[in-house]
């Protein structure tokens, strides 16, 4: 039971980072962040999904240059 408690919420994340990187720029990405996270986690999550987002767009910006 408590491996199940522990596993969850890994996953939870690990989903919202991967979908926190979709989107092809800044404004789509931390929308598909803030989407994740509003599911993940409600409003608050919402708020981290979409700062995630941007931080991934900041990192892709910074990799292209």
């Amino acid at each position: 039971m408590t491996r199940a408690f522990l596993i969850a919420p890994a996953a939870a994340l690990l989903g919202m980072s991967l979908l926190s990187a979709c989107g092809t720029n800044m404004e789509q990405r931390a929308a598909t962040g803030a989407a994740a996270g509003l599911v993940v986690a409600g409003p608050v999550g919402a708020a981290v999904g979409a700062g995630a987002g941007v931080v991934v767009n900041e990192v892709e910006e910074d990799k292209n240059n």
